[in-house]
């Protein structure tokens, strides 16, 4: 912790030294660098945050992709009994549909309660794959503002031992607070594009579900007639 405030104390001491030679306008890549030791876990973050989101992006997205004749063509193959035909098209299909439908047709002959259900577990197994690492981007969304105040108090801790020690300085005051307060920024706007993210995918996984629900519940109707 000591090596963190010496750090900060020096991040601190050369922004003084900026805005007192003058300094009117600093870079964004300037104030990212004055942030401190503190800047470093933020971009772990960012970094983890925009990998999780794009790794997520795309499974859900080629999860939600399907043939939309699809449960056409294995609904006619059930009612003219081609069970075996049927559950081969959904093996090589492979789409979160296709294993549904493909677990409700392997219960064909068993109780409708049956079939439900072993139709409802699967779905949950498809559902559990999409939300997989999802607990990340909501877990960054929490814990980047706290790194964020953490650099801003260290910073602040920082600049009233070097006003107590060397005197009230209005540069250094000024000097030390906008750029301990970057930190913060920085975990806010992390934990923002986190949070935003996380709703986002959620919003997409519940349109897929509402999608599965809507065929599983075609499918069962069907089943219900062909056993009738």
């Amino acid at each position: 912790m000591l090596n963190i405030l010496l750090l900060q104390a020096d991040s601190t001491a050369k922004a003084a030294s900026a805005i007192a030679a003058g300094t009117d306008q600093i870079s964004l890549a300037h104030l990212l660098a004055e942030g401190g030791v503190l800047m470093i876990p933020l971009l772990l973050c960012s970094l983890l945050m925009i990998y999780i989101f794009v790794e997520r992006f795309m499974a859900i997205r080629k999860a939600s992709v399907h043939d939309p004749a699809f449960l056409g063509r294995i609904t006619d193959m059930i009612t003219r009994g081609e069970l075996t035909q049927a559950r081969a098209a959904c093996k090589s299909a492979n789409t979160s549909l296709s294993r549904i439908l493909d677990k409700g047709i392997s219960r064909i002959g068993k109780p409708a309660d049956h079939i439900e259900k072993a139709m409802e577990n699967a779905g949950k197994l498809e559902v559990y794959q999409w939300e997989k690492n999802l607990s990340i981007l909501n877990t960054l969304a929490g814990i980047a503002p706290m790194f964020g105040f953490l650099g801003t108090i260290a910073g602040m801790i920082i600049l009233f031992f070097n006003v107590q020690h060397q005197g009230f300085s209005l540069e250094t005051i000024a000097g030390g607070i906008y750029t301990k307060m970057v930190t913060s920024a920085t975990g806010l706007i992390i934990g923002l594009l986190s949070y935003v993210g996380h709703a986002y995918l959620n919003a997409q996984i519940n349109k897929n579900v509402n999608g599965l629900e809507t065929a599983s519940v075609e499918f069962l109707d069907l089943i219900s007639e062909h056993n009738a």
